[in-house]
């Protein structure tokens, strides 16, 4: 966040783009010469649909509010760098490396997949999924391939979004993990730092020069910690404070690379110092259940089940992941600058 914004302010500021936000892609135009994500369930657009995973929400009620309708995000609407790509003027939305052209990468291409995360093992128990280190890897064949120009690529847009997972789906899995054993909250969250270092060091040597770090939410607070570590009745504080020791640690990393990196703008987006009471403000008063119906001791909604009448009432739509409402408040603040240190996702551009 940036320094001295309070979290309700940010809230504020967030209204007012999000009313303007319809009108600012045809009043600007294209903003930016191609945009690229990177990340997991909360950025992927589709990629999952082509693994052996039960990460995989092609089917109804996911994208109900949807043009398209289900198309792999993990969302009843739009996800967040949808709302990204249409505030930076992009006709239409940014498609998923699965199935995307061979020229897609002069405009760019989603490379997020649900379940990834910055460790290989991370997220075993799903089945298949895309680490960051994939995603890059996926990313330089899609850019080689393509042959797209490295002036062109340091005036693209990165978006990464990464790290739950590891969280989730591998510190605080049950039974304990290898990483729970070994590390303690302090030492798990620099040793994912050192290796998100070293990915987005070889980012930067692809050409990415404007980088927005998406940090992570207070995932204790989500319905399915709730009800797994919190003892269905609170966050799961545990989990709170060993995300919050990542999240000083990304953004710390956000200035080394500042620092470290010649022509590099690097920002970090704050996800985790707003709370549920921030967005009465909008109207959004559930924040302790999903929208969608979620079986027990599952996270993802239940195919063609009942939903809730209202999704901009809810911040969540199943145990895990925000309604699209959320999204398009966090877009455009991140977007404007109200959750963001050093720039925002509009001065990188």
């Amino acid at each position: 966040m940036v320094e001295g914004v309070s979290k309700a302010l940010w809230v504020i500021v967030a209204i007012v783009f999000a009313a303007a936000a319809a009108v600012l892609p045809a009043a600007r135009g294209q903003q930016v010469a191609c945009y690229f994500v990177f990340g997991d369930s909360v950025f992927d657009n589709g990629n999952n649909n082509v693994l052996n995973t039960v990460a995989k929400v092609n089917y109804l009620p996911y994208g109900i509010d949807f043009p398209l309708g289900p198309t792999g995000r993990f969302c009843n609407g739009r996800n967040i760098p949808d709302v990204i790509a249409e505030l930076a003027g992009f006709n239409g939305t940014i498609p998923p490396f699965a199935g995307a052209s061979a020229t897609q990468a002069n405009i760019g291409i989603n490379y997020a997949s649900g379940g990834g995360g910055i460790r290989e093992d991370t997220s075993r128990n799903l089945g298949e999924r895309i680490s960051l280190r994939k995603q890059i890897n996926n990313h330089q064949s899609a850019i080689t391939n393509a042959a797209v120009p490295r002036s062109q690529l340091s005036r693209c847009l990165y978006t990464i979004s990464i790290g739950s997972n590891d969280y989730l789906n591998n510190y605080f899995l049950q039974p304990p993990t290898a990483a729970r054993r070994v590390y303690t909250p302090d030492q798990f969250a620099k040793s994912l730092i050192l290796r998100y270092h070293i990915y987005l060091k070889e980012l930067h040597v692809l050409g990415a020069r404007n980088v927005a770090l998406f940090g992570l939410g207070k995932i204790g607070c989500t319905p399915r910690i709730v009800a797994s570590l919190g003892g269905g009745v609170g966050c799961a504080e545990e989990v709170n404070q060993a995300v919050a020791i990542f999240n000083t640690n990304l953004k710390a990393l956000v200035a080394d690379l500042n620092n470290e990196l010649s022509g590099a703008k690097f920002t970090y987006v704050d996800l985790f110092s707003g709370n549920a009471q921030d967005f009465a403000a909008l109207g959004v008063t559930v924040s302790d259940r999903s929208c969608c119906t979620v079986k027990a001791g599952e996270e993802l909604c239940a195919a063609n089940e009942p939903i809730c009448p209202d999704r901009t009432k809810y911040i969540f739509w199943d145990n895990v992941h925000t309604t699209e409402t959320i999204n398009v408040v966090i877009a455009n603040a991140a977007f404007n600058g109200a959750i963001t240190s050093p720039y925002s996702i509009s001065q990188l551009l």
